[in-house]
């Protein structure tokens, strides 16, 4: 989207909202529409086209809710309140904090803390405890050569939770001890390593029990991995995140929250869509081929995986920041290479930034991990956010249950409605 086709002019805006120019003014004055200058004008001023649309969308559903309620399922108006993350300006937070700069400076730890708390400093009494033990026989079940590493975790899942009584215990300090036991499992499961010497999954950070698996001669590759979990962690009200607040409503244990967050994550349109960039790189192989890739895709009608998101029209900070930690770290410079080549051809043909799904598997190639591991962060970082949405329902002790408007077949005969006599004869 250009500069000019991403603002409105006073006018413009005005019109959209069907409200006069002292309206306009007035809904600026209150916070309730951003305004900035005009560039090279001295008194005009612009105003966000995604502002003025979002406003125009909670006006229409406090006037028609029957009408506005399906548009919010699309994008649309805020359907429900969370008090994790907020996406605006073209950035991400955790609880008030940039979700890039805890990236680079807190542990995976320390963010689940914050998101499950708003508390970083509890981390520590959260992750310290009682390893987390597999089911018998779950070993043996996962050491199949076949399944990729989130087809691992969703074998696990419900045979780990199937096992743990206490997950049914869902006032707030238990349900973050299942939420710990879940990432241990998750990790070690989504590893390979479903099989350790013993039957009990230790204590080490997540981030290290990715790294040794999957990089055992990169110790510096846990930075890097723990920072991918991080900008994975949540991302508001996405499919997967609303999957997980439908099931806690139920009064399903965290266990199961998680089981249906992988379900939905899987996906092709959500996480899953990490494995069309992943074809995207083999596809392409060389820089020297990246912009003969993208153009012969353009040319079928066919998607460019991994370029441009909805709430990010100037870029996803989530992949910027990825991007920059694989060059600063990665020893691979063809991956390196390759990717800024299908970045640049995305620029110059199709306009678009890329997003978390291309920083993934840049940083995935860069340092060497198994195929498909990319969805495997994906999950295992979301399951954070999955177990702190799991919490603000589990609060609020309500059953989300939406009505459908019906569009089928009319029945003949209708509740109410009286039955046809028969004619006299």
């Amino acid at each position: 989207m250009s500069e000019k086709d991403r603002f409105l002019t006073a006018q413009e805006a005005a019109a959209e909202l069907g409200v006069t120019l002292p309206t306009l003014y007035a809904y600026a004055s209150r916070g309730m529409l951003r305004s900035e200058p005009v560039p090279g004008e001295t008194r005009a001023k612009r105003y966000p086209r995604e502002d003025v649309l979002r406003l125009k969308e909670r006006k229409e559903l406090r006037r028609d809710p029957e009408r506005a309620a399906p548009k919010a399922l699309h994008w649309g108006a805020p359907v429900l309140e969370s008090a994790i993350t907020l996406v605006e300006n073209g950035r991400l937070y955790y609880r008030g904090h940039d979700a890039v700069v805890l990236a680079r400076t807190w542990s995976v730890e320390e963010v689940a803390a914050l998101i499950w708390t708003g508390e970083r400093s509890a981390a520590a009494d959260l992750f310290t405890g009682e390893a987390a033990i597999l089911p018998d026989g779950l070993a043996a079940l996962l050491d199949r050569r076949c399944l990729s590493p989130i087809e691992r975790c969703q074998v696990a899942v419900p045979l780990a939770g199937a096992a743990d009584l206490s997950a049914w215990d869902l006032r707030p300090r238990s349900v973050m001890r299942t939420g710990v036991r879940i990432l241990r499992l998750l990790a070690t499961t989504a590893a390979g390593a479903g099989s350790p010497a013993s039957d009990s999954i230790g204590s080490d950070p997540i981030a290290a029990v990715l790294q040794s698996a999957w990089a055992p001669t990169r110790p510096a590759a846990a930075e890097a991995l723990g920072a991918a979990l991080i900008l994975c962690a949540d991302h508001e009200l996405n499919v997967s995140a609303f999957t997980a607040r439908c099931v806690a409503s139920a009064s399903a244990t965290p266990w199961d929250v998680v089981s249906a967050g992988l379900a939905a994550l899987k996906g092709g349109k959500h996480g899953g869509y990490t494995e069309r960039v992943e074809a995207l790189f083999r596809e392409a192989g060389t820089a020297e081929r990246a912009r003969e890739t993208v153009a012969a895709r353009l040319r079928r009608s066919e998607e460019i995986p991994g370029f441009g998101h909805t709430l990010y029209p100037d870029g996803d900070p989530r992949g910027a920041a990825l991007l920059e930690i694989a060059a600063a770290m990665s020893r691979d410079s063809s991956t390196g290479d390759l990717a800024t080549a299908l970045i640049e051809a995305a620029r110059e043909l199709i306009g678009e930034h890329p997003t978390v799904d291309f920083g993934l598997v840049t940083l995935a190639r860069g340092f060497g991990l198994p195929e498909r591991t990319p969805l495997a962060l994906f999950a295992l970082g979301r399951s954070i956010g999955w177990i702190g949405h799991a919490l603000e329902e589990y609060a609020l002790d309500r059953l989300i249950r939406p009505r459908a408007a019906y569009v089928g077949e009319i029945p003949e005969e209708r509740p109410g409605e009286q039955a046809g006599t028969l004619q006299e004869t």
